[in-house]
């Protein structure tokens, strides 16, 4: 696939690249021009400009920057990103005096707001749970069992798009619902990275009986 990232930080850079390596040509777009040059070339990706062409590249397009500004983004590019796949890979949280809190509204959810921003795209939730660096590793690095991408999306042919791109990094999709299910994988992001944050292991929290994988 033609994948373009809005973004030039780490989970472009970890994202894009992986999906580089995995035979897709990918575009890199940043407000800072030497930024997405740089991130360009670090990956192998296939070109890199402004984030209006990353906008309109290909299939596919990975908004990722800061939560508080991607509906911003999708609003200022919603005419290019009218018919693409679009994946939300943010998490809107901040610290708070008892640990990670969601900055979202009761009800809402950064997917959601990414979809009322460009309401002519094709948004899908995913690769928010995992920290960055995890999409570094190659496949198969995990054992045996590739662990698991959920996933929110209304659009059969978007969930297509990210079930493409996360088998091909070697994961696993696990398809989690509609949309409105996004702020339900947006509410696991706080608990996970809380936990993680407190030095504690979120996977201890899930176990799996005997037999059953």
């Amino acid at each position: 696939m033609r994948i373009g990232v809005l973004g030039t930080g780490g989970m472009a850079a970890a994202l894009g690249g992986a999906w580089a390596r995995a035979g897709h040509e990918v575009f890199i777009g940043g407000r800072d021009a030497a930024a997405a040059e740089a991130l360009a070339e670090r990956i192998g990706a296939a070109g890199h400009g402004r984030p209006a062409q990353a906008a309109g590249y290909g299939e596919v397009a990975l908004l990722a920057v800061p939560a508080g500004v991607a509906p911003t983004l999708a609003r200022e590019h919603a005419g290019a990103l009218a018919g693409r796949t679009v994946v939300d890979c943010t998490n809107p949280l901040s610290p708070g005096p008892g640990g990670v809190m969601l900055t979202t509204g009761a009800g809402e959810s950064m997917a959601g707001l990414i979809g009322a921003a460009a309401p002519n795209a094709h948004v899908v939730k995913a690769f928010n749970l995992a920290h960055a660096s995890m999409w570094h590793h190659p496949a198969g690095a995990f054992g045996p069992i590739p662990p698991a991408v959920p996933f929110c999306a209304d659009d059969a042919g978007a969930a297509g798009h990210v079930t493409e791109l996360i088998t091909g990094m070697g994961w696993s999709p696990m398809p989690a619902g509609g949309l409105d299910r996004a702020a339900y994988v947006e509410a696991t992001a706080a608990f996970v990275i809380g936990v993680w944050w407190a030095g504690g292991s979120p996977a201890l929290a899930f176990p799996e009986a005997p037999g059953t994988v």
